[in-house]
């Protein structure tokens, strides 16, 4: 008999070692909230890879979770990515109709409000505060793990161009300033289940600010920069939602959204040119190293 020259306790570890190494990780469960800024109404994001995702109501949508979907992919991350949008909703609304859809444990959840916090009273953080709270204690509940992520929405120009707002004839960057503050209050009440409030509004200002993007898509848009918004001038296009998803795939995965590079597949799919997205890439690492201030 040829016998070992090895200690039989080390060929045990070792064998314990290698069953570990066989047994397959659990993706990491993420679950996106919030409304038509996040499902990507008015831009080929909306339908975008739909069976790359959950859509926990049933209504097809990729929009910017599955933007994020893809960037993970090629990063080599894996993500379980599910969704629960409701167009023009706020918080509150997803908290009373859809607590049922939402209530499970989650490994991540990035919530976003309606677009100018309280529809009733624009600019009023008051029910987005208590809102964001009660949906923390929820996921907790669930998971006292749970990392969760508040999406600080974009200046609206439809709000800022023309009267009746309180944003109106105010810096195009003044709205995404305010929201973002806002969502810092609700972040705070809410402890510290949410690790970070992401500036995708403030990051919008700082692709104008650099001459990546046009400020005012009333008077057209100037040569070599791009329009973050769509049609409407309220939702964004599909560079603004693939600048929304590099600052969440930056905050989400700790990864520098530059890696992705000029090859990334979800820009093609979109139509976003690939020097385009390099540029939006830039931006998003840029607003994220700051934490917004570039977009101030």
């Amino acid at each position: 008999m040829i016998r070992s020259s090895f200690p039989t306790h080390l060929i045990r570890i070792a064998a314990v070692l290698l069953s570990f190494a066989a047994m397959p990780v659990r993706a990491e469960t993420i679950l996106f909230v919030g409304n038509s800024f996040t499902f990507g109404a008015g831009s080929a994001a909306w339908h975008y890879r739909p069976g790359s995702v959950e859509d926990l109501n049933g209504e097809g949508v990729g929009g910017v979770p599955a933007i994020f979907k893809r960037f993970t992919e090629q990063a080599g991350l894996d993500y379980t990515v599910a969704l629960e949008t409701g167009g023009g909703r706020s918080l509150g609304w997803h908290l009373n109709e859809r607590r049922a859809v939402i209530d499970r444990a989650w490994d991540q959840v990035v919530l976003q409000e309606y677009s100018t916090l309280d529809a009733g009273k624009p600019g009023d953080a008051t029910r987005t505060i208590a809102d964001t709270k009660a949906l923390a204690t929820l996921f907790r509940a669930r998971n006292p793990k749970v990392s969760i992520r508040l999406t600080a929405t974009w200046s609206r120009p439809d709000l800022v161009y023309r009267p009746g707002s309180p944003w109106s004839g105010r810096p195009i960057g003044a709205m995404a300033v305010d929201l973002r503050r806002a969502y810092d209050r609700a972040a705070k009440a809410a402890g510290p289940a949410v690790k970070d409030v992401v500036p995708v509004g403030q990051a919008f200002t700082c692709a104008i600010r650099t001459g990546v993007a046009d400020g005012d898509p009333y008077d057209g848009t100037a040569p070599g920069q791009v329009d973050l918004w769509t049609d409407d001038h309220y939702h964004a296009s599909a560079a603004g939602y693939y600048l929304e998803a590099l600052m969440l795939f930056a905050s989400i995965t700790g990864r520098d959204p530059r890696t992705l590079g000029a090859g990334e597949a979800a820009a093609a799919d979109l139509g976003i040119a690939p020097a385009l997205a390099v540029a939006l890439q830039k931006v998003a690492q840029r607003a994220t190293a700051t934490d917004g201030a570039c977009g101030r």
